[in-house]
């Protein structure tokens, strides 16, 4: 059952790819900057290095925070619109063992249906200039 891990939350980006807790692949890179255009194309990669579909996917976790706004962003919209599209569960993690607990609540059944970033502090908005 291949579980999908992503991880944004700062300038060195992470995918895994596991079976149960089983590690099968893993791609960290200085994504920074270019997160948006390079997080589909390591996707692809780990997916063709283990030979696999994304519909062989049968759940994500997600880092989600606290950590970058952008690169938070970024990842948990791409974790919540393969879950959507590949109709499979999604859940949260943070902390040291993120990867665990989500692998033990996606293996528990849960599904957090739509992922919501943590930013570790308040986020400022600027008030609109008239």
């Amino acid at each position: 059952m291949p579980y999908l891990t992503i991880r944004t939350d700062k300038p060195e980006s992470e995918i895994g790819l596991f079976d149960g807790e089983k590690k099968l692949a893993y791609e960290t890179w200085q994504a920074h900057r270019q997160l948006g255009a390079t997080i589909h194309l390591k996707l692809d990669e780990i997916m063709q290095k283990q030979k696999m579909a994304l519909q062989d996917v049968k759940g994500i976790v997600v880092f989600e925070g606290p950590g970058s706004f952008t690169g938070l962003r970024i990842g948990i919209s791409v974790a919540n619109g393969l879950s959507y599209g590949l109709q499979c569960p999604v859940v949260a993690a943070t902390g040291d063992d993120w990867i665990r607990q989500g692998i033990t609540h996606l293996d528990s059944g849960e599904n957090d249906t739509s992922v919501t970033p943590h930013y570790g502090a308040p986020v400022h908005i600027t008030q609109q200039k008239r």
